[in-house]
């Protein structure tokens, strides 16, 4: 025993190497050895011998001998570049320093006296001289038997070195770049999680790469701390550079897709201007030349927001966002945790909600937690909210922080909670046989996208316990068909909840919400003449949203065949009805999509129109600029003039520049060729209503 420096061992090194006359002993103990591997093994001098024998004493007063011992271990050179005896186990003999022999572990034991003579592979006899030497002296010290030790002397030594494994190699990858490099770190990761991740993304991969699909990432996030609990940075293509396997695509932008959309729903439910059932258009629709395109090409007239966002509708998405503002939407992104919006929001335009940005599965995965980490704690703070809780994720442990309540939130948890509860329903019309498959155990809130041109495929799913987030594409952008989130990403998402435990949905925050009367039909909240009504829980700031702007009343004769109005009725003899009335474009789509919806009935014949518009263009709106190639023979192409009208036996006559052009009936659609320049559309019904508008010809003619 010594207090971290042995006086007799020091002096014998002295008197060996004056005779020597030169540097043949140090008479380091093991605690002065641990300091020169702290000190980055300064230079063999008196000086620092000097600090190395006070750094030790200051050692051995701090840590127990198995502490010091423990150091030594997990930082000694083991021969080449190997360092620490964890490493110097799988380098040396493929597995953990915890299942090796006798012989193995002495053998272990006396590399570092000279790891840079002697490692296995060279050297052999002096190696197994010293190997057997260590076995005696542990039988000696009755540490082994000597059946143990004869048995240990007869195993070989190690041969070639095995491959160190490397079970997550891009965040290790990533910690270097992020200046860890050397560094001993102690990461989040659930190890058997780890290699389990790692066979789903191998085992898709196989599957993938028949469609030219060389490239997936998964991420595993712990809901209450945030840490990693696996993390597969890109699929192993071995000797294909050009697949790009290095690239960390957690870490890398890739084009969004839909995977933003709950985080306008949930921002909208925030700020009091939407319900989770208010009613959104979903029609034809052009926004300052953007011509948004639902996934399938069709349309529903108007479809409940938490469809919309189920369904992953790109029209009410967009048309939302058009209602809450670009600028406020790309504020709260940044708010929640999403860091590659480096450009005004005005650069992104409405498109940031279908892919127009960037972002990292590393964000996104870390923004869903946080909502999720948030909802959890509503309770545990009893009403209260830590603005803590939105962080991004961690793959090394950190310190338990102190807890800041405010009742101020980054986003309340009722609007947390309604945005996770829609999410449960997330599906594609056009593609019900495929995601109806993708069962789990657990009670999963989930979200896909695709990019534009097929180049990404994501997937997200929430619990209260965990998040997986999952890429799936080609690291060099190129697009294929088929890759869309729902076939490509779900189905791995899905086999990674599989692994994990299912946990118990989360509570609602009745305490953020209000019980109120909603309009059946438009969704939103009801006034006195809607019918029929819902009493559902929405959340508080809701009580700000717009109520049903959809019901109105209505006149009608005594036999309800027809409307009415004072001209042409006693006021005594009408029926006076609360009626749900859809714009005439709405109408037109909501109509063939809803078999419930009543058309209002026609007015009598010896009645006036009027009070309800009867038409609505659909193509083009007020003011629109209108682009027109030009065909081959010079003249300008035609363009669909659209018009949505009530009654389907209606006739519109048609007037371009107080010319009348011709007449529709049923189908309100026409081809015109206007020339370059301002124009004036009139239309005119049978009934005598009419709408007048005007719009602009540009061509590319030079």
């Amino acid at each position: 025993m010594h207090p971290g420096f042995n006086p007799a061992a020091f002096a014998r090194a002295i008197v060996q190497n004056i005779k020597a006359k030169k540097i043949k002993s140090g008479g380091s103990t093991l605690s002065m050895q641990v300091i020169r591997l702290a000190r980055k093994k300064k230079g063999r001098t008196v000086f620092e011998k000097l600090v190395e024998i006070i750094l030790a004493l200051r050692l051995e007063l701090s840590y127990s001998k198995s502490e010091i011992l423990t150091l030594y271990a997990s930082n000694a050179p083991f021969g080449g570049n190997v360092v620490g005896i964890d490493a110097a186990s799988w380098r040396y003999f493929g597995r953990d320093a915890g299942k090796l022999s006798w012989a193995e572990s002495a053998t272990l034991a006396i590399l570092p006296n000279a790891p840079s003579l002697i490692y296995p592979g060279k050297n052999q006899e002096r190696l197994l001289v010293k190997r057997n030497r260590l076995l005696d002296r542990l039988f000696m010290a009755k540490a082994i038997d000597k059946e143990t030790c004869e048995l240990s002397k007869q195993e070989p030594l190690p041969g070639k070195p095995y491959p160190i494994p490397q079970i997550a190699p891009h965040l290790l990858q990533r910690a270097a770049k992020e200046g860890l490099k050397g560094e001993r770190i102690l990461s989040t990761l659930d190890v058997h999680l780890q290699e389990r991740l790692n066979e789903i993304i191998e085992n898709h991969h196989k599957i993938l790469r028949a469609n030219e699909i060389h490239n997936a990432c998964a991420l595993v996030l712990d809901v209450s701390t945030g840490n990693v609990l696996a993390y597969t940075g890109n699929t192993d293509n071995t000797g294909k550079a050009e697949y790009e396997s290095d690239v960390d695509v957690i870490n890398a932008p890739r084009s969004t897709g839909s995977i933003l959309k709950p985080f306008l729903f949930v921002s909208m439910l925030n700020d009091g201007e939407l319900l989770s059932s208010t009613l959104i258009p979903d029609i034809p629709t052009q926004i300052a030349g953007y011509v948004p395109q639902n996934y399938n090409m069709t349309f529903d007239g108007g479809v409940p927001a938490k469809r919309a966002l189920a369904r992953s509708l790109n029209i009410p998405s967009v048309r939302m966002l058009q209602n809450y503002g670009i600028e406020k939407f790309n504020h709260n992104l940044k708010k929640i945790g999403m860091t590659t919006l480096t450009y005004t929001p005005d650069h992104y335009g409405l498109s940031i909600i279908l892919g127009g940005a960037e972002g990292k599965l590393w964000d996104i995965a870390g923004m869903y937690a946080s909502m999720a980490r948030t909802l959890n704690h509503y309770t545990t703070y009893n009403g209260k909210y830590d603005k803590k809780d939105f962080h991004p994720p961690f793959y090394i442990a950190q310190k338990k922080q102190d807890i800041n309540l405010d009742e101020v939130p980054v986003v309340d948890a009722a609007s947390i909670y309604l945005t996770f509860e829609a999410m449960v329903e997330v599906s594609r019309p056009d593609e019900d046989s495929g995601w109806k498959q993708y069962t789990s155990a657990n009670k999963v809130a989930w979200k896909t996208g695709t990019s534009f041109g097929y180049r990404d495929g994501w997937a997200v799913g929430v619990t209260p316990k965990y998040v997986v987030a999952v890429w799936v594409g080609n690291a060099d952008g190129e697009g294929r068909p088929g890759l869309v989130g729902v076939q490509t990403a779900a189905p791995i998402m899905f086999d990674i909840f599989s692994l994990l435990k299912p946990a118990k949905w989360f509570s609602p925050p009745y305490d953020e919400m209000e019980k109120v009367a909603i309009c059946h039909q438009s969704g939103s909240r009801a006034t006195d003449i809607c019918e029929p009504i819902d009493n559902v829980y929405i959340q508080k700031s809701g009580l700000r949203s717009e109520p049903c702007k959809y019901h109105r009343i209505i006149h009608l004769s005594e036999d309800s065949k027809y409307r009415v109005n004072s001209v042409c009725e006693d006021v005594n003899k009408m029926r006076h009805v609360s009626w749900f009335v859809l714009p005439p474009t709405m109408e037109l789509y909501y109509k063939s999509k809803n078999a419930s919806y009543k058309e209002l009935p026609p007015y009598r014949n010896d009645c006036e129109t009027g009070g309800i518009n009867a038409m609505e263009i659909i193509y083009p709106k007020q003011f629109s600029k209108i682009y027109v190639p030009i065909e081959l023979d010079g003249t300008l192409g035609k363009t669909i003039f659209k018009v949505a009208h009530r009654m389907a036996k209606s006739t519109i006559y048609w007037h371009l520049n107080d010319i009348y052009i011709g007449s529709t009936q049923g189908i309100h659609q026409m081809g015109l060729s206007p020339d370059e320049g301002v124009h004036t559309l009139t239309l005119v019904d049978d009934t005598g209503e009419s709408i007048v508008q005007k719009f602009e010809i540009v061509s590319d003619r030079k």
